[in-house]
């Protein structure tokens, strides 16, 4: 079999793939046509960032059986159409751990300290003290957005420079936080009260300029930011503003939102240091993720089961047939849940009713829990992964089955819990493989989850439903279909609503103006 390696993956995890008897050719990059050209004769291909690995070389694959990416990010890789064609697409997302916390914390003490200014300033001959007095990090209070692996190691350290650490992260309970030594605050408070703030997050859509230009107001003058996680989380014009009008000391910035990038208002800014993506580029980590990717791909090309996939498992044979339109189910179910729930998930039930029962539960927890945790934690989390970030995140999980069954031959239903809500979802698929929720929180409907949809509490009572859906006019979204579930006359109902394309935040805020509305979700699938 053989290997496509690109953009200069590591040695030492190519000589693994060599000695186990694989044909590995390596070149620095390819472009897109000559790519597509080459990648019908590899049965694998390895790559970095540097290489767009787009639909059309996907499918110009005939042989494909797996793309790794020696790291953790795989915005260059399509990844549903390498899931359409049952191609695995695995990452590393631990081999560069190290290397991005102690950038973070390399870019953190240069910001404090002014290191880049003054070394730019001396070398040109210029000896400048008094402009370049800097702050100690003891003592200051460093607010960490996003307190998942990377984040929490940058506490420690950051606790053993004495500094005082809060986070926000949703999805931690605050009993793990406090394992840490960190205190869990909402947003706007670290926002309001820290004096650096870090993010550590990937790029969804509920992240992207999650530090905007009104975040960014609520920041003291004398605060600083870093951004080594991914570019886009803070939103570069709203950051060059407050840098340029003072209220703002200063940032620190390895990612951003277009790459490769050399020039930018920010880069006019002396209070500005930048980095060209730096937070993986050592050594040590570059060594890491090749071995990590190479040992995922000696895997699947021997017919193991993949550890750090990012879209499919391996399942084969005659249960690849039946749970496959269930798998597809339960993540969707997972996925709709993750958006309802607001507080850190304490609690997972998931239980399967009718003939799913005979089979092993783990599949279908897996894809639970991948769609649960996908919506906040972006591509970190994958099929494989998600049992243990439930694990390490202290969220207890329970399986239950029953053959028993009243209206369904089949229906999974899956209840979590944190300390302040709970939201319960059930569903099945038909005989053409079509899923459809059929209750939520007690209120029975039947629709089908798609890719955009409005969950929409309200009285039941006449002339609301038609004020809701002139709002979704007015922006010019059409609605495809739309179900109303109640469980007493004149009590409170829902309305599930399947929309063509997602409506902005201004008009949820509009919906849940209108009389007899108790609130509204956004919810993308």
């Amino acid at each position: 079999m053989r290997v496509l390696a690109l953009d200069g993956v590591d040695q030492q995890g190519l000589n693994i793939l060599e000695k186990a008897g694989l044909e590995v050719t390596s070149h620095a990059t390819m472009d897109e046509e000559q790519l597509k050209e080459v990648i019908r004769d590899y049965e694998a291909l390895i790559v970095r960032s540097g290489t767009r690995v787009t639909a059309p070389v996907i499918m110009a694959g005939k042989k494909l059986k797996i793309i790794g990416c020696a790291g953790v990010g795989t915005d260059n890789i399509d990844i549903s159409t390498a899931s359409e064609k049952g191609i695995v697409v695995a990452n590393a997302p631990e081999g560069n751990t190290v290397a991005a916390v102690e950038h973070t914390i390399a870019m953190m003490l240069a910001l404090a300290r002014n290191i880049p200014q003054a070394n730019s300033n001396l070398k040109q001959g210029i000896w400048e003290r008094k402009k370049y007095i800097g702050v100690e990090l003891r003592g200051k209070t460093l607010g960490i957005i996003g307190l998942g692996r990377i984040g929490r190691e940058v506490a420690r350290r950051a606790r053993g420079l004495e500094m005082k650490v809060m986070a926000y992260d949703p999805y931690v309970d605050s009993e793990q936080a406090e394992r840490l030594g960190v205190e869990l605050v909402p947003l706007k408070v670290v926002l309001k009260e820290a004096d650096f703030i870090t993010v550590h997050l990937p790029l969804t859509k509920d992240t992207r300029h999650l530090l905007g230009k009104e975040q960014l107001k609520l920041l003291k003058p004398e605060a600083r930011v870093l951004n080594v996680a991914r570019g886009g989380i803070i939103d570069e014009e709203a950051l060059y503003e407050a840098l340029k009008s003072g209220n703002l000391a200063g940032a620190a910035i390895d990612v951003f939102e277009e790459e490769p990038l050399t020039s930018s208002p920010l880069f006019e800014l002396d209070n500005v240091i930048v980095t060209p993506h730096l937070v993986a580029s050592t050594e040590e980590a570059q060594r890491a993720v090749a071995l990590e990717v190479a040992k995922d791909i000696l895997r699947c090309l021997n017919g193991e089961p993949v550890r750090n996939a990012v879209n499919i498992p391996v399942i084969r044979g005659h249960l690849a047939k039946v749970l496959h339109p269930y798998l597809n189910l339960a993540e969707k179910l997972g996925g709709f849940l993750g958006q309802l729930m607001e507080s850190p998930i304490l609690t997972i039930e998931i239980c399967c009713n009718g003939e799913l029962a005979q089979y092993d539960l783990a599949p279908i927890t897996n894809y639970v829990l991948k769609g649960l945790f996908r919506p906040r934690l972006g591509n970190d989390v994958n099929y494989v992964n998600a049992p243990l970030i439930a694990r390490k995140r202290g969220i207890r999980i329970r399986e239950k089955k029953s053959r028993d069954m009243d209206y369904y031959a089949n229906l999974i239903t899956i209840e979590v819990k944190g300390r302040r809500e709970s939201h319960k979802l059930a569903g099945t698929v038909n005989p053409e493989g079509t899923p459809y929720i059929v209750n939520l929180n007690g209120y029975s409907v039947h629709a089908s989850p798609s890719s955009h949809m409005l969950v929409v509490l309200h009285l039941d009572r006449p002339r609301l439903v038609g004020p809701v859906a002139m709002v979704v006019g007015d922006q010019e979204v059409n609605i495809a279909e739309m179900q109303v579930g109640r469980q007493e006359k004149g009590g409170e109902a829902v309305m599930l609503m399947n929309i063509d394309s997602e409506v902005p935040r201004e008009a949820l805020q509009e919906i849940r103006q209108v009389d007899g509305v108790l609130d509204v979700r956004y919810i993308c699938l």
